[in-house]
């Protein structure tokens, strides 16, 4: 269990953001990597096996001078399509948990895994509609900048879903209220958390081509792709609480600068005994 130490509410300019980004992720780094991690070890089990065999066939019936045959790669296939399922499956618990645990570490509650699993059950419909939605928009309009000004007007729906205890309907509108009249500043910060965000993925991914490139000399260079598939999706999962952090921490000042959530949790504090 992490210690509960309550976000102190306040404007947060760009700087803020990003110190209490690494404030929090130092703090809970067990707790949000153990939970990013342990939802992604069957996906990159899954991935590292599918590549193994779908370059192992490959490469097997192009050495061999055989015709492809498709049915060959039925095994590769299938465990790339089962992974697929997987993903789909535990993505929403996966931001669901992360979204709990750093709600509850924001408001001052005691954070445990149990504690952000059962949470994320609890809205699972919830939290996977909301993805949904967002895959299909992506898919469906063709003007990316739409995509884009909409996903930036819901971008709060997590938090308020698990601070507020309200459904996605309601997570929506309220996301989108709060961030009417600041979508700019609002998108300017998530921009500069992507960025943040892509900049360590990169350095995570060019330590493990470092070490498949020195892995593939001792072991099989299928074995060493494989592990590296596999690495590849547990470093992305080291990534995924800086965003839900950045994601928390606008949704909390966007209502300390709409709704003076500040001042209310200074009286609070000012009212409380001694």
């Amino acid at each position: 269990m992490s210690v509960p130490v309550p976000l102190r509410l306040r404007p947060l300019e760009i700087g803020d953001v990003l110190d209490e980004i690494f404030r929090m992720y130092r703090r809970h780094f067990l707790l949000l990597a153990g939970i990013a991690v342990v939802f992604s070890v069957p996906l990159a089990a899954l991935a590292g096996y599918g590549f193994f065999a779908l370059f192992s066939d490959l490469i097997g019936q192009a050495s061999s001078g055989q015709t492809p045959d498709l049915n060959a790669f039925a095994p590769s296939l299938i465990a790339l399509g089962v992974g697929s399922v997987i993903n789909f499956a535990i993505t929403p618990l996966l931001y669901g948990a992360l979204s709990a645990a750093i709600c509850q570490s924001a408001a001052g509650r005691p954070v445990t895994w149990w504690g952000a699993i059962k949470a994320a059950l609890r809205r699972y419909l919830h939290v996977a509609g909301y993805l949904i939605l967002l895959v299909l928009m992506s898919i469906a309009f063709c003007l990316f900048p739409l995509w884009i000004w909409i996903a930036v007007g819901w971008v709060a729906v997590l938090p308020a879903m698990f601070v507020e205890n309200i459904g996605l309907i309601d997570a929506m509108r309220r996301s989108w209220n709060l961030v009417q009249g600041r979508w700019w500043r609002t998108f300017f910060i998530l921009f500069l958390v992507f960025v943040l965000n892509y900049v360590v993925y990169l350095a995570l991914g060019a330590f493990l081509y470092l070490g498949q490139s020195l892995l593939s000399i001792f072991v099989s260079p299928y074995l060493a792709v494989a592990l590296y598939e596999g690495g590849v999706v547990l470093a992305s999962a080291l990534t995924h609480p800086i965003l839900q952090i950045a994601i928390v921490l606008v949704y909390f000042d966007l209502r300390v600068r709409k709704e003076a959530l500040d001042l209310f949790q200074l009286a609070q504090h000012v009212a409380a005994p001694a």
